[in-house]
C-alpha cells in the first residue's frame, strides 16, 4: 500500500535538501532530513561529518540512532523525508534518486558552507579540492558501511521510482517534477 511519503536520496551535493524543502512546502507536507540529524550528531561529538562516518564503520549505534529516527519520520502521513536510507526503509513511499558527479557537488557544497552554519561546522574541508577528495571517502566509506549492514547498494537507480539529474535541472524543474510524479504515482 502505498504511503503519502516522499523519500528522497542521492549523491553528496545533489541538492537533497533545498529539493525536499522546496516539495515539502509545495505539497503542504512535514520535513525531515536524516543529514541535518548527523551533522547535529557530530556537532554534539566534536567531530566531522566524515570523522563520524568513520566512526560508523565500527560503531553500529551511530547507524542505529539515525535508521530509528528515518523509521520514526516513516511513520507519519504526508512527509518528505532526505535520507540516503529512508527508500529501504519506508518501501510504500515515492522513492526518488538525485544524481550529482562529485566533480560539480564539490562546488556546490563548498559555496554552501558559506551559507549553512550546520553543514559548515560538520563538514570537512576548507578547499574544493579537500570537498572533493571528501565526497569520494564519504561515497566510499557509505557504499561499504551499507552493503555490510543492510546488503544494499544505496547507490543503485533501481531501487527508485524516479531518477533525476540535477546537474541538467535547476531546483524548481527538479520539484516540478518531482510533484508531478508524485502526483501521477499516488493516483495510479
Amino acid at each position: 500500500m502505498k504511503k503519502e511519503i516522499i523519500t528522497i536520496a542521492g549523491t553528496l551535493g545533489s541538492g537533497k535538501s533545498s529539493t525536499a524543502d522546496l516539495v515539502a512546502k509545495r505539497l503542504g507536507f512535514e520535513r525531515f532530513s536524516s543529514g541535518d540529524f548527523m551533522r547535529n550528531i557530530a556537532v554534539k561529538m566534536g567531530i566531522s561529518l566524515g570523522e563520524l562516518n568513520l566512526r560508523g564503520q565500527t560503531n553500529r549505534s551511530i547507524d542505529d540512532q539515525i535508521d530509528n529516527e528515518v523509521k520514526k519520520a516513516g511513520e507519519k502521513n504526508k512527509i518528505v523525508i532526505d535520507s540516503r536510507l529512508a527508500f529501504h526503509f519506508i518501501p510504500e513511499s515515492f522513492k526518488v534518486y538525485l544524481d550529482l558527479p562529485p566533480e560539480i557537488a564539490k562546488e556546490r557544497i563548498f559555496n554552501n558552507l558559506k551559507e549553512n552554519a550546520l553543514r559548515r561546522e560538520g563538514e570537512e574541508g576548507k578547499t574544493v579540492d579537500e570537498i572533493y577528495e571528501n565526497i569520494i571517502t564519504r561515497r566510499a566509506s557509505e557504499k561499504q558501511r551499507y552493503m555490510e549492514l543492510y546488503k544494499l547498494d544505496h547507490t543503485d537507480k533501481n531501487n527508485f521510482d524516479l531518477v533525476i539529474d540535477t546537474n541538467k535541472n535547476n531546483l524548481e524543474e527538479v520539484v516540478d517534477i518531482i510533484v508531478a510524479s508524485y502526483k501521477n504515482w499516488i493516483k495510479s
